[in-house]
This record gives structure tokens, sequence and C-alpha cells, in this order.
């Protein structure tokens, strides 16, 4: 299978040489030292959490992908942030998983060390520019299919993703897909699990995660259900501006959830939640009708394949049953 129309992104630096490394220079304020088997730099992309560039691996001849951690060490949540990412991503050994190959850093001790460089597998691009492009569902599925392949290795690891989007899932041209960034990935038994009150980028946020209910590997099974919506209708499916809107937009989707889900809340939340207005629960067929899917591919990319794998991801309660969901016939 091969995706067309991905467009290359970057742009060249300057680099200029010092012992052993090459400073490569993204403007006035910043430069990033590297190591000199790396040459020929594009930027990727760059935020919060760092800067990703691409290069040439000269010992290997393959062109990699070159990501520098923003002050990794400036306080203890950043410093476990780094430490998660380099150590899942050392020990994951998947297909769907993307592959550390290298890391380094250019200071010389432990007293001076201050930068973190992870040297990655390079891919073409990330699934958000895929969500716009008009696939075909034999694509699609392939897509889907290597989500829940990687995401059911992590689960079988005992970790929980906990930041499933579309920028952090990228593509070849031959359709091969991979998750990264694993800064907010926690042991599925880790007792801190819940401390962290914003998690999952909003969009992908799972029920338990905006009203504060214990929850597992089911909010990236959540996650990823948003995302295979978002693939089906080429738009973001519950598009919140901020929390409560979030909410609002999932129960204009799915309903009002019943007592087994309001159950678990707090009893403030509980209240908060009985004084909204009931919403009916939707027809699947109503949210994805007909129009969305081809006629006569085969018989396992059909309408109904997909609506009832879909609401089996986007429930409230999630019934974690993801082993069975990587075989189901739309699959």
């Amino acid at each position: 299978m091969i995706i067309n129309n991905i467009r290359e992104s970057g742009r060249p630096f300057l680099v200029n040489d010092t012992d052993g490394y090459h400073d490569v220079i993204l403007n006035e304020k910043t430069i990033i030292r590297v190591l000199k088997r790396y040459t020929d730099f594009y930027l990727i992309g760059s935020g919060a959490q760092g800067v990703v560039m691409s290069a040439l691996d000269v010992v290997t001849n393959e062109r990699v992908a070159i990501k520098k951690l923003t002050r990794p060490f400036s306080n203890p949540t950043h410093a476990k942030r780094a430490y998660r990412e380099f150590e899942i991503m050392n020990l994951m050994d998947h297909p769907n998983i993307i592959r550390l190959l290298n890391a380094f850093t250019p200071q010389n001790s432990l007293d001076e060390f201050d930068d973190l460089y992870l040297v990655m597998e390079l891919m073409n691009a990330s699934l958000c520019q895929v969500t716009a492009m008009d696939l075909d569902h034999e694509r699609l599925s392939f897509l889907l299919y290597q989500m829940l392949c990687g995401i059911n290795y992590l689960h079988k690891a005992s970790i929980v993703h906990r930041d499933i989007k579309p920028s952090n899932i990228v593509v070849n041209y031959q359709c091969r897909l991979k998750i990264l960034d694993f800064g907010l990935a926690r042991n599925v038994e880790d007792e801190n699990i819940l401390k962290t009150p914003y998690v999952v980028t909003r969009y992908y946020r799972a029920p338990e995660v905006i009203l504060g209910v214990p929850y597992k590997e089911n909010v990236d099974v959540w996650a990823i259900g948003c995302i295979f919506a978002e693939l089906l209708t080429r738009k973001v499916f519950f598009p919140g501006t901020d929390y409560i809107d979030q909410w609002t937009k999932i129960v204009d989707g799915l309903g009002t959830p019943d007592s087994d889900f309001t159950k678990l809340l707090t009893p403030e939340v509980r209240n908060y939640i009985g004084k909204l207005p009931y919403v009916a629960t939707r027809d699947w067929k109503e949210i994805f009708p007909d129009s969305l899917f081809p006629k006569n591919i085969n018989d396992r990319l059909n309408a109904e394949n997909a609506r009832d794998l879909i609401s089996r991801m986007l429930v409230y309660i999630s019934l974690y049953m993801l082993v069975y969901i990587s075989l189901y016939p739309m699959l």
C-alpha cells in the first residue's frame, strides 16, 4: 500500500563545525550541537517539548530523526518525562512503535549534563497530514490495524500511553505506521497515574479523564476511536473548546451516560452532570451514514462493521477487550 501526496517539510540550516560535533544554527538564539556522524539537516518541527530535525547518518547511510529535548532537567517533572521517553523507546521492540537508534549528549561530565538528544527512525509524515486525505478504506483499515497492534503491545507491557493523538502517530509512504512520544506514559499499576490532571490532548480525552474517574488502558482505546472517527469523517470528532465544552461535545455525540457510569463520579461531579439537559443516545448510522463508506469493496470493509467497531471503542465504560478488537472483521 502506498500513500501519495505527503508533502516533505523542513528547510536546511547553516552548520559550523567544532570538535566532534556540528553546531546546527536554527536561529540567532538557538544552536543545536549534533554528533558529526549526522549531517544534511532539515527541520521537521518544534514545540514545547523540543526540536525535531531530519539528518543523514553517514555511518548507516540512512536518514534519521533527531529530537533535542527542551530543558529536560530544568525541574523534576521534565526530568521524569525525559527519562520515561528514553526508557520506553529503549525497551520496546515492535514494528508499530518508533525505534530508538541512538542517544547522546554533547556535555562531557555529569555536572555539565544539560542536553539530551534522541535519534529515531525517520518517517514521512504525522497522521495529522493523513487525516485530511481522502484515503480509500483499505488504507484506512490498515492504519487502524497498526494503531491497535502498537497500543496492544504497549498495554501487554503494562504501559498506558496517555497521549494518543494524530501528531504522535507517524507514517511513511508505504502506509507503515508507528506510535511515538512516551513522555506522559505510565505503568498501568502506577499509583500516581491519576495525579496528572491533563493527560491526553483535549479532542482525544476520554470521559474518565475529563471527569476524574479512575482509568487504565481504556483511555488509549478511546483516543484511537476518536482518530478512527476523524479518518472516516476527515474532521475532529469531538472538537471541544475547553474541558467543559469537550464533555458537552461527547454527550451530544453519545447521549447522556447512564447510572453505571455516573455512580463512579464524585458527588460534586455527579450532581453537576445530573443538572445538565438529558440527551438521547443517537443511532451510529446517523453519526456515520452510509455515504461515508464505499459500496461493495469486500465483505470486511463495510459500514456495519465500521460502526460496530467504533461503538465498542467510544463508550462511557470501556470493557477493555483490545485483543478481540484487533481481530475484528473490519480490520
